[in-house]
């Protein structure tokens, strides 16, 4: 049977190639949080409560951190065009921007696998502790991507709260409102109060929450069958 989006003869979310690229997606988030947990663990002179991930991408074993960065990126890639395919414009509100969203934020990863943060307060061993007297042209397009995936995954997570809403899955659009709420705040935070470190702790648990949130939605999207994936939103047949 095709494999197609918007059709609605299929009993189950998703099948083919559209399954594996969901499963991509929930795979995502778990493999770049593990990843990242072995690394605090293991490098010395890091501290998640000073140091981002990100700079985990330095040192002679950055390139674990820059390898998570790519495949995660590129597992998220995948699973928006999955959702996209089991979505898409036809199904209503969210249909085609939260797919979108999703990869924006997939690209941006893999974009920071690519330019890499620059060294700071004392990571890796050796660096002068403290902020960097200046950035790097690498570590400035670091940020800017690294802000325009921030931006687009919280607004994915506040679309997909939206169709929930009007879907009626009242859980599913709580988790999804609340989950982009926490994760924008504690991004803004990092910059209001620079070098605390409750604010720099709490957005690395944002950072980890909204990618278990992805990764569930994309698992949620594998499970549901189609016919109530569009109650209400799109006209069978």
């Amino acid at each position: 049977m095709a494999d197609r989006p918007g059709s609605m003869t299929e009993p189950v979310a998703a099948v083919g190639w559209t399954r594996t690229l969901l499963i991509c997606g929930i795979v995502a988030g778990p493999l770049y949080i593990v990843v990242v947990v072995l690394q605090m663990l293991t490098r010395d002179g890091f501290d998640i409560s000073r140091h981002p991930a990100s700079m985990l991408s330095n040192g002679e074993q950055g390139w674990i951190q820059i390898a998570n960065f790519a495949v995660s990126g590129l597992l998220f890639v995948a699973c928006a065009i999955g959702l996209y395919r089991v979505l898409g414009p036809a199904s209503g509100p969210g249909g085609t921007w939260g797919p979108r969203l999703v990869g924006v934020f997939g690209v941006g990863m893999v974009a920071a696998a690519a330019f890499s943060a620059d060294p700071a307060d004392g990571f890796p061993p050796g660096t002068p502790v403290g902020p960097p007297t200046s950035i790097s042209w690498h570590g400035m397009v670091h940020f800017l991507v690294a802000g325009v995936a921030f931006l687009a995954l919280s607004a994915g997570c506040f679309v997909f709260a939206r169709r929930f809403a009007a879907a009626g899955h009242r859980g599913w659009a709580v988790f999804s409102a609340v989950t982009g709420a926490f994760f924008l705040a504690t991004w803004v935070s990092i910059f209001v109060l620079q070098g605390a470190r409750a604010a720099n702790i709490a957005f690395a648990v944002a950072i980890a929450l909204v990618l278990v949130w992805t990764s569930l939605l994309a698992k949620h999207r594998l499970t549901l069958p189609r016919e109530e994936q569009s109650r209400g939103t799109r006209p069978v047949g």
